[in-house]
């Protein structure tokens, strides 16, 4: 199939579920579902990831008749909860890249106790504070395999809290924290003076409001040694009811999702961090 310009395929991949869209930058609609599969929802990140990949290779081969989307462009979304993501102060005095990836290396083992080899790790440079995602080998593995198998460009593989703060990061206001909503998970980065010091994923009660709101930042705030935020600026799944400005007038929201209420997690996963 010819493609136009401007126009991709988007794969978000959540715990149990998949969603495929196209999507196009100059035309509209700018996001079209073409489907969804489910799998066998197992959240063991040290497993093959195989019922992922059955179901994955079953809707491309259901959607993308062969050799008709051969060299489109796919993006890939994650549910953060198929990734890692941590921070990592610079080693004092360090200048090879060898040694900032060393000090990343330990600091990832020190968190989540995984040897380092089964995952793959990106780093977001920065001059003071480098960000680092990780995705299981096994996982990226399923990907790559149905893709190439069908001749896609696999353009990006992103944790959904990195598309966010990718999208994001450049609008928030002095003092302020970032958040992201995704199903029942509070995704918070601690920021001060400007910095991203720390990723909290934090679980929503389902008796929660503005007062366990208040006081999760407080908390979050005390553990890091910085000034509660003043101002939290959400982005994600609609919010709920509490957490609208009116309600929490120390609550912005970045985006305004239109229609995504009726969406599954797998779907706003693809839709994430919008077009770019």
């Amino acid at each position: 199939m010819r493609r136009g310009y401007g126009i991709g395929l988007r794969l978000g991949v959540a715990a149990g579920k998949v969603s495929l869209w196209r999507s196009s930058r100059w035309r509209a609609p700018a996001w079209t579902p073409l489907g969804e599969a489910a799998y066998a929802q197992d959240l063991d990140l040290h497993g093959d990831f195989a019922a992922l990949g059955r179901a994955l290779a079953q809707l491309l081969d259901r959607l993308l008749p062969a050799g008709e989307y051969a060299g489109w462009p796919l993006s890939v979304v994650l549910d953060d909860a198929l990734a890692r993501l941590w921070q990592v102060d610079l080693p004092q005095g360090a200048t090879r890249l060898a040694d900032i990836e060393a000090a990343a290396a330990l600091r990832f083992q020190s968190l989540y106790g995984d040897a380092p080899g089964l995952w793959h790790s990106s780093i977001a440079w920065s001059a003071d504070a480098p960000f680092c995602c990780a995705v299981p080998r096994a996982l990226l593995a399923q990907l790559t395999r149905a893709t190439d198998a069908r001749k896609l460009a696999l353009i990006f593989i992103t944790p959904q809290f990195a598309r966010h703060w990718n999208r994001w990061h450049g609008a928030l206001k002095p003092g302020a924290w970032f958040g992201q909503l995704q199903e029942n998970v509070l995704t918070l980065g601690v920021r001060h003076a400007g910095r991203l010091l720390a990723v909290r994923a934090l679980p929503v009660p389902q008796d929660a409001g503005s007062d366990w709101l208040a006081q999760t930042l407080a908390r979050e705030a005390l553990l890091r040694g910085v000034p509660a935020p003043a101002l939290l600026q959400l982005c994600g799944a609609p919010p709920p009811a509490w957490l609208m400005p009116a309600k929490a007038f120390h609550c912005q929201m970045l985006s305004t999702p239109d229609g995504e209420t009726a969406l599954s997690p797998a779907a706003r996963l693809a839709r994430s961090g919008g077009l770019a």
